[in-house]
């Protein structure tokens, strides 16, 4: 485990990469692909060929209309992949709302606790007081993913997605969780409608002022497909170019499918950005 004031996430100079290992039967992205155990740590060990510099393994499906699962299976799921690869060469985050997966992760040594409940589930911010290392994801979704799509609404949808984080915040360092254990996640497509998203990410530096590393989950998701026409498992390209446009609105961490060509694509950005730094003076 590293400790936070040292941890990447907090000094490195590029944006993270964090690689989805989804341990289930029913994921909108891989339809399963890599349920078994054997398949997840096959993947997951491609993700860090590809330069994952987070995998981040959840067993219970997000996605709309999806159902939970209950503790001990999303346990048996997770596990075996968290044990592979825990206190190893990558970071490790798990993907939970409950705080018994909460507990059995940090005892095995995970680095992040990637909550898109961001701790309201009943027991989850006692789990996280019990442990002074694992970082936290805290995210905002309206809902929950059974109905999420059902019809959402926003007067002003980044302001009010900031003012949530903002609170969550408070509700977390209150218990005595230092800031820099923070990480923030606006949820896109987590009660959102394509509208909202666009919006959200057009005005993704906002929410920057909270002064917590920003993390952006935007690979596959259905809003782009909304916009090209693609099918989930076609949407690489548009999946990297809402990658660089959240690395250029103040994006940290991104959450992606595509390990290798997100970046590769980070790597092209850095360039540009390092190139404007040069002394060029134009008539």
């Amino acid at each position: 485990m590293i400790l936070p004031e040292l941890h990447p996430i907090h000094t490195a100079r590029q944006p993270l990469v964090m690689g989805v290992v989804n341990v289930t039967p029913d994921s909108f992205s891989d339809g399963g692909l890599f349920f078994s155990t054997d398949n997840a740590i096959k993947h997951a060990r491609k993700l860090i060929d590809e330069g994952a510099d987070i995998l981040d393994i959840g067993g219970e499906s997000t996605r709309p209309g999806s159902d939970p699962v209950s503790v001990g299976e999303e346990l048996r799921r997770v596990m075996p992949i968290i044990e592979a690869f825990a206190g190893k060469e990558i970071l490790i985050s798990v993907d939970t709302s409950k705080p018994e997966v909460m507990r059995r992760a940090m005892d095995a040594g995970v680095d992040i606790i990637n909550d898109v409940k961001a701790l309201r589930g009943s027991g989850a911010l006692e789990a996280i007081v019990e442990n002074h290392r694992v970082l936290i994801c805290l995210m905002h979704m309206q809902g929950n993913p059974a109905s999420m799509q059902d019809n959402p609404q926003y007067q002003n949808i980044v302001q009010e997605i900031y003012d949530f984080l903002e609170d969550r915040i408070r509700a977390v360092t209150a218990i005595g969780v230092s800031r820099d254990r923070l990480i923030i996640d606006p949820g896109f497509g987590f009660g959102k409608t394509l509208q909202h998203n666009l919006a959200l990410l057009n005005n993704l530096r906002y929410l920057t002022q909270l002064q917590v590393p920003l993390l952006v989950g935007l690979s596959r998701k259905s809003m782009l497909g909304a916009v090209t026409g693609n099918s989930v498992d076609r949407r690489i390209h548009e999946s990297v170019a809402a990658a660089v446009i959240a690395v250029n609105n103040g994006a940290k961490i991104l959450r992606v499918h595509d390990v290798k060509a997100t970046k590769d694509a980070l790597v092209f950005l850095s360039a540009v950005q390092e190139s404007s730094d040069k002394n060029i003076k134009l008539n």
